[in-house]
């Protein structure tokens, strides 16, 4: 099993096949939605209560299998920019979904498979590479308090999780005790399994229950138009825009239960995919239901994200989750030679092709992508939004991750960061102006203007 973390620190990792033994994770940095998800409140929508969950299963469970964890303990759900963490004591770890570029005490750390972290090491996240929610498994599971069956994190009623709510600097979680095994072993997804998300996907869908709603033309106009994922999207549910989908006498129904990728469509005629906090029912038309093996896609889609839907039948959607079954099935488990334990790689991911479409977002969170940091002097709106509020004023003095501004995109507030320390040249927007993705907000003063030196030309 590959093993890095506290290279140099006094501790000594615990010898293999040791009893197990309770850890802690410490939180120093929050990140921007980082909560404790595991596959939902089953059985508990009678009583009104959402199942929530993880928004991408395939992933939460990938990274259960790799630390050796049952499909359904609780995990980490990191949403675009990851926490900063202390892990207390040796534990194996799985990073899955989204890449955000996980390091441990400054290495890279391989995703997809199972890693030894020692004792005192300190687990971050460098950027956005690709993807949007990525899954952090320590092996034992997150021991927080089971509500109504289950640990996920209800943020809207503050229940489950850690005290109902996203974590932030303080917070301490405990890791369940897990053994370790006499002998090493490695855990990996295979190579040609790993997701490749991008910016673009086509995600097949099985048409109904309310596909009758609609017009012959609706229907043409779902299969054949390609939707925007829009800021107005979150863990109840992806908007998308573009074509007006036609209803064939209005958008209301009886209300009736809601499925996990239900596509819904409301008077305005445009398609909301029902995510993990969806309501337990609902009263518009449902056009179609994102197969269960593509909910992934829709998961791990940022604003911006383009989408087309393709009609599939039932039998077709069933061949599909078996497929999925069957890469979960193929993780593989083989004894690796001590000595090998010291080796440290990054995955090649095609990260350097991915990197450059986050540079923006990376820049403006106060984030770093893995094609390098740069002192960017221009930072730029990450997601279309409306600007909130402006913290800075021109000539002001700022920190390296000190808000400089809020945008109000996705349901959420967003601060968005300074990428360096430096001097405020100007400001670019005020408080209510729209922004989209890319323009411009707020100005630095460039290292000469900084040191008193005349900028030339």
């Amino acid at each position: 099993m590959t093993s890095i973390g506290a290279f140099g620190s006094a501790r000594s990792a615990r010898p293999s096949g040791s009893g197990p033994e309770v850890s802690w994770l410490d939180v120093l940095d929050g990140g921007l939605l980082t909560t404790v998800q595991d596959l939902g409140r089953i059985g508990a929508q009678r009583y009104g209560v959402p199942v929530s969950g993880a928004m991408d299963p395939f992933a939460l469970r990938a990274a259960n299998r790799l630390v050796g964890n049952a499909d359904g303990l609780a995990a980490l759900e990191i949403t675009l920019v990851g926490p900063d963490v202390h892990l207390s004591e040796d534990v194996t770890v799985a990073v899955t979904g989204a890449d955000l570029a996980p390091h441990v005490d400054g290495a890279p750390l391989p995703m997809w498979q199972a890693v030894r972290v020692r004792g005192g090491s300190r687990l971050s996240f460098a950027g956005v590479r690709d993807g949007m929610r990525a899954y952090l498994a320590a092996a034992g599971g997150f021991a927080v308090p089971r509500v109504l069956g289950s640990r996920s994190t209800f943020t809207r009623a503050a229940f489950g999780g850690h005290e109902g709510r996203a974590l932030r600097s303080g917070d301490r979680l405990r890791i369940d005790a897990a053994p370790v095994p006499a002998q090493p072993v490695t855990r990996r997804l295979l190579r040609e399994a790993v997701p490749r998300y991008g910016h673009a996907s086509s995600l097949r869908v099985v048409l109904g229950p309310q596909d009758d709603a609609f017009t012959e033309d609706g229907l043409a106009t779902f299969l054949r138009e390609t939707y925007t994922l829009t800021p107005q999207s979150d863990r109840i549910g992806c908007r998308f825009s573009g074509a007006r989908i036609t209803h064939r006498a209005g958008a209301d129904i009886v209300s009736d239960g809601t499925a996990f990728g239900a596509v819904q469509i409301t008077g305005d005629g445009l398609p909301i995919v029902l995510m993990a906090d969806r309501g337990t029912t609902g009263g518009y038309t449902k056009i179609a239901t994102v197969v269960t093996a593509d909910l992934p896609r829709v998961a791990q889609s940022a604003p911006g994200h383009r989408v087309h839907f393709v009609a599939v039948t039932v039998a077709e959607a069933q061949c599909l989750l078996r497929e999925q079954e069957q890469i979960l099935d193929a993780i593989s488990e083989s004894a690796v030679e001590p000595d090998s334990a010291a080796t440290v790689y990054e995955e090649d991911s095609a990260s350097a092709l991915l990197a450059g479409a986050f540079t923006a977002f990376a820049a403006a969170l106060g984030t770093t992508t893995a094609a390098g940091a740069r002192a960017a002097h221009i930072v730029r709106a990450p997601m279309p939004g409306l600007v909130v509020s402006v913290l800075v004023s021109p000539g002001e003095a700022v920190d390296e991750k000190q808000p400089l501004l809020v945008i109000e995109a996705m349901k959420m507030q967003n601060p968005v960061r300074a990428p360096r320390a430096g001097r405020i040249a100007r400001t670019l927007v005020s408080a209510g102006d729209t922004v989209d993705t890319g323009r411009p907000l707020v100005e630095f003063e460039t290292d000469r203007q900084e040191m008193g030196t005349p900028h030339d030309g």
